[in-house]
């Protein structure tokens, strides 16, 4: 029996370390990458930061980082609100008609294509012929990134003790001073996770905002397209390894919100 348990042990540590190596190591190998001092990508020449400084020179790639910027920052917090909004209304409104409906509907871009979606919202813009630009891709990321803030939100909300909110309306509290004073506090680490998720995932986008981006509007993932097609250069390795550290550290700020909930004994969905 402890024979086998040590096969299996050993199976589960070669399960594991093939599967982070399939996982991270591409990634490793492009910001070891991103040190090279070689112009050519895959001949090694010694370490440099020079790919950093080209890229921090490069005023279109400059431009297009903080477009995304501006659209992950405007889009996170607008969906943030709605979907806050939409989760209390799932989780508090059981009995209005058209419920299920509009979970539905809420629910959609979680198991949507994105390339449906990006095209259907091209069709609306052109609908109502608007500009193609910043807000319009500001709006397909919020399309885009509201449901999962609402999953993020209502799973605390579905947790949490309605007591005290009642408790507060029965001291004096209208029911928007209660939520905002008893239920908004204990519920604010999923609403962080929730804008930190949202937040990566539209700076992450290149399917939907090459459908709703217009001329001068062009965000970091699609820019980065464009130039790869053209050849990959090290400068590309530079801004990867920029974006992937940037990313890191929202989804640790957003896992240690999550995790603070957990400990508070709280449900926050776990990132």
């Amino acid at each position: 029996m402890a024979a086998k348990a040590s096969r299996l042990s050993r199976f589960n540590v070669a399960s594991l370390t093939l599967g982070l190596a399939f996982l991270y190591l591409p990634i490793l190998i492009l910001v070891i990458y991103s040190f090279n001092a070689s112009r050519l990508v895959t001949v090694w020449g010694g370490w440099s930061l020079r790919w950093y400084q080209e890229f921090f020179n490069d005023r279109a790639m400059i431009d297009a980082a903080w477009m995304s910027l501006r659209v992950g920052a405007t889009s996170a917090t607008v969906a943030t609100v709605l979907g806050t909004l939409a989760a209390v209304a799932l989780s508090r409104g059981h009995g209005f008609r058209g419920r299920m409906l509009f979970s539905g509907m809420l629910y959609a871009p979680l198991v949507m294509p994105e390339v449906i979606t990006g095209l259907s919202l091209l069709l609306l813009f052109v609908a109502f012929d608007a500009e193609r630009g910043f807000w319009t891709v500001t709006i397909a990321h919020t399309t885009l990134t509201m449901c999962f803030v609402a999953v993020v939100v209502q799973s605390r909300l579905v947790s949490l003790d309605r007591s005290l909110e009642e408790a507060a309306m029965d001291l004096g509290c209208d029911p928007l001073r209660a939520f905002v004073m008893v239920t908004l506090p204990l519920i604010a680490p999923a609403v962080v996770a929730g804008w930190m998720l949202a937040f990566t995932l539209s700076l992450d986008d290149l399917v939907i905002a090459s459908f709703t981006t217009g001329p001068g509007s062009a965000t970091l993932p699609i820019r980065i397209y464009s130039e790869v097609r053209l050849g990959v250069k090290p400068e590309i390795n530079a801004i990867c390894t920029l974006v992937i550290g940037l990313i890191a550290v929202v989804i640790v700020v957003a896992s240690l919100a999550s995790k603070l909930s957990s400990d508070r004994g709280e449900s926050a969905a776990p990132l």
